[in-house]
């Protein structure tokens, strides 16, 4: 048995080298043309355009080592425009690089995983290891596990996310309608809402100081606002921006719906957090009945048990 896993785990290692090296002799001329792009560009290269973040540039230079390897997982031409791209900036993951990182990982883990496995079972006992057909389909459940485990990291980032900006929503409405009744125009307030909200929610004030900056740049406030939406995936602000874009085109007050606005996503919090609080004595149901109730009906009829032990059983056993 020891020797069948011992040839597994060479064909194993001499497959995955054998799918490396002919992808990096099929992506060297993609290699030689970014090389002598940086060349024409003079000093413009990334690293030294993201010279004063330290992570964006160890991010970059994370891309570049693993862009051989990303290219094994990543989908066919036209993921730009797919949803998985568009998981990405729900995640807040806009930089270039984080996707090169995500499928690079996908690849490293389904190969990694049932890699340490095969030399786990190389290095125990013979007879000690699993079966031809077990062995099999573990591996496969490794392969399966490390492919789709960046999907449940990302997904897991973006829950996050939106949970952030649906709890900051309400506070950023407040702030913008007190600027709005002080004066302000409704652009002002957001830059000025995005200034203000970086101590409740870095990632609402970095979405906000996006929308001020695409006003700056001309773009329409209702396709800024569009945007906003489109890079949430929020339904809460969807809602907002619907309501913005109605008060524009109907002249409505905009002070007084931001004011409506905010308190309906506030009684919409509180909602969402009564039914959390319902929903406590559910979930606490089953570690109640398998981990607190035996130990407490352990406590309480241990100590009879044992007398009735030492008491009954030497009377039982004298009657007869």
């Amino acid at each position: 048995m020891t020797e069948q896993i011992l040839i597994l785990a060479l064909v194993f290692m001499a497959v995955s080298g054998l799918v490396f090296g002919v992808v990096s002799w099929l992506n060297r001329r993609a290699a030689i043309q970014q090389r002598l792009d940086d060349l024409g560009h003079g000093d413009s290269t990334p690293e030294a355009g993201l010279a004063g973040n330290s992570k964006a540039v160890w991010r970059a230079r994370v891309a570049q080592v693993a862009g051989p390897m990303a290219r094994l997982s990543t989908p066919e031409e036209g993921w730009d425009s797919s949803a998985l791209r568009l998981r990405f900036i729900h995640a807040g993951l806009r930089d270039a690089s984080w996707p090169i990182v995500f499928f690079a990982g996908k690849t490293l883990l389904a190969l990694v995983l049932p890699g340490i496995f095969v030399l786990y079972q190389s290095l125990r006992p013979t007879g000690a290891g699993f079966s031809g057909n077990i062995l099999l389909l573990l591996l496969f459940l490794l392969v399966a596990i490390g492919y789709y485990l960046p999907n449940v990291v990302l997904s897991s980032l973006t829950r996050r996310r939106q949970q952030e900006l649906r709890e900051a929503l309400p506070d950023a409405l407040d702030l913008m309608t007190v600027c709005v009744e002080a004066g302000l125009g409704l652009d002002a307030a957001m830059n000025r809402a995005a200034s203000e909200l970086g101590i409740r929610s870095q990632e609402m004030a970095n979405e906000l100081g996006l929308v001020a900056l695409e006003l700056r740049a001309g773009m329409r406030r209702e396709q800024a606002l569009r945007n906003l939406a489109l890079r949430t995936g929020v339904d809460d602000i969807a809602a907002f921006v619907s309501m913005i874009v109605q008060a524009d085109r109907f002249g409505t007050n905009i002070a007084e719906a931001l004011r409506v606005q905010a308190e309906t996503m506030r009684a919409q919090r509180t909602i969402r957090a009564e039914e959390a609080a319902a929903k406590i004595p559910t979930k606490l149901l089953f570690p109640l009945i398998f981990f607190i109730f035996p130990s407490l009906l352990l406590v309480l009829m241990g100590p009879a048990a044992i007398s009735v032990m030492r008491v009954l059983l030497p009377t039982m056993a004298g009657s007869r």
